[in-house]
């Protein structure tokens, strides 16, 4: 063997040997990002979840579309886990929280489960789910602040992730002042997951958004109001004055 034929023969071998360190690396990363993103979600490979459907008020049952888009998007998530979803109605979702992470999707007003969640889970929110109209219509209490809704303009929805214990599995509500607003906070968390796992780990979290201008830019344009965990898990004040947030 001339050296020409062994330096080739040894470029071949060290290409080999790198590209094959390369693909270790990135599957190393790739299977640490999944495990990390299964853990904050709650979803081992090949786990089950439940996705609860809630229902378009007025609409006889039906689904409002911008519902199915989040409960799209949710699916999306779960399958990139490896794991399996069983989807359920708001009405039929008899059973407790923490055995298997659950997606509940939809306001008090349109799902019973989520108002079952509200009432055990966070004492401190309180939804004006009355039908007659005036400025508090579809209106957040969360602690001593009020958060009123400006269809279109500035409506406002709870992100949280919720555990009952070390070992539980979380719960996760999207409970938006109007359909459009639970799309919006299915998909900020989508895009913020990693972000938010590294800030809460895998504790409780309830995040206060706002969708902005809706009637132009759809569910994608989404500020953080603040973190109002604390408040939203604290006994609702009976004596203090409400104050309300202006939309802006």
């Amino acid at each position: 063997m001339n050296d020409d034929v062994r330096n080739i023969a040894l470029g071949l071998i060290a290409a080999g040997i790198s590209a094959a360190l390369g693909w270790l690396a990135r599957t190393y990363l790739w299977r640490r990002k999944l495990r990390r993103k299964q853990a904050f979600f709650g979803l081992p490979g090949n786990s089950e979840c439940l996705l609860v459907v809630n229902r378009d008020a007025g609409g006889d049952g039906a689904v409002h579309r911008h519902d199915v888009f989040a409960l799209l998007e949710l699916s999306a998530l779960i399958k990139g886990c490896s794991a399996h979803a069983q989807i359920v109605s708001h009405d039929t979702a008899q059973q407790g929280f923490g055995e298997r992470t659950e997606f509940c999707v939809g306001g008090p007003g349109s799902n019973r489960r989520m108002a079952a969640h509200l009432q055990q889970l966070l004492p401190g929110v309180r939804i004006n789910t009355g039908p007659e109209p005036g400025p508090d219509r579809a209106a957040f209490q969360v602690g001593t602040e009020r958060y009123r809704l400006e269809a279109g303009a500035a409506e406002h929805v709870l992100l949280a992730r919720l555990t009952g214990g070390q070992d539980a599995r979380p719960v996760f509500l999207f409970c938006g002042q109007r359909a459009i607003t639970n799309q919006a906070a299915s998909r900020y968390l989508m895009r913020n997951h990693e972000k938010l796992q590294r800030k809460h780990r895998n504790s409780s979290f309830v995040l206060l958004l706002k969708v902005v201008n809706s009637q132009a830019y759809g569910p994608d344009v989404v500020e953080l109001i603040g973190d109002v965990t604390r408040a939203a898990q604290a006994p609702l004040p009976t004596a203090a004055p409400v104050s309300h947030r202006a939309a802006g």
